[in-house]
């Protein structure tokens, strides 16, 4: 988003610009001035291609919609499955598949993208699919990321029952139990030691 332009009466002219996200946030800012005598028009076209320039080499964003790219389902029928983006529909929805689910659409709301990428072509045939994903080694890859490792330890507490749940609520009591004991010893030993010199 261009904020504007502005010009002196001297022939001094300047720009300014500030890019933001789709939720309203500063990506970049850039102002600039220069001492040609040149349109306003000139100075709007000039602060762009900068703040362009600008936004893309201090760019946040690091994962970008491509085929071939990974994504986690995060919400609806599929949630927690990792599919493959096959297809880019319109900018709200992309095709996407997994070997075990139907390709099916979903919109960009639905999918959180991964660092993940696989090698394969607009729509690839269910067989070549998994090759690819089998060949990368999707799901190891998913599982040692700390994200993975995340979710999966979010996916065993969601299974847990209720003497589950009390017996690690036990478990935590314990731990810091030993934790609280093993400091009191060890400042216990700290003030002798200070007691001694």
């Amino acid at each position: 988003m261009v904020d504007g332009y502005y010009r002196t009466g001297r022939g001094l002219g300047g720009y300014g610009e500030v890019f933001r996200c789709k939720s309203y946030q500063s990506i970049a800012a850039l102002v600039g001035v220069s001492e040609r005598p040149v349109s306003g028009f000139y100075h709007l076209l000039e602060g762009i291609l900068a703040g362009f320039k600008l936004a893309h080499d201090k760019n946040p964003f690091k994962r970008y919609v491509d085929i071939g790219k990974v994504a986690l389902v995060n919400y609806g029928e599929s949630y927690g499955k990792l599919v493959v983006i096959v297809d880019v529909i319109d900018q709200n929805r992309a095709l996407v598949d997994a070997p075990d689910m139907v390709r099916s659409q979903m919109s960009f709301g639905r999918l959180s993208l991964t660092y993940i990428k696989i090698d394969i072509g607009r729509i690839p045939k269910k067989k070549v699919l998994i090759g690819a994903m089998e060949a990368a080694d999707v799901k190891k890859k998913w599982e040692r990321s700390s994200w993975g490792r995340k979710f999966i330890v979010q996916k065993k507490r969601a299974s847990l029952n209720d003497f589950d749940r009390f017996k690690v609520m036990l478990a935590k009591i314990k731990r810091g139990k030993t934790a609280r004991r093993e400091l009191r010893k060890l400042k216990e030993v700290a003030a002798r030691r200070e007691g001694l010199e």
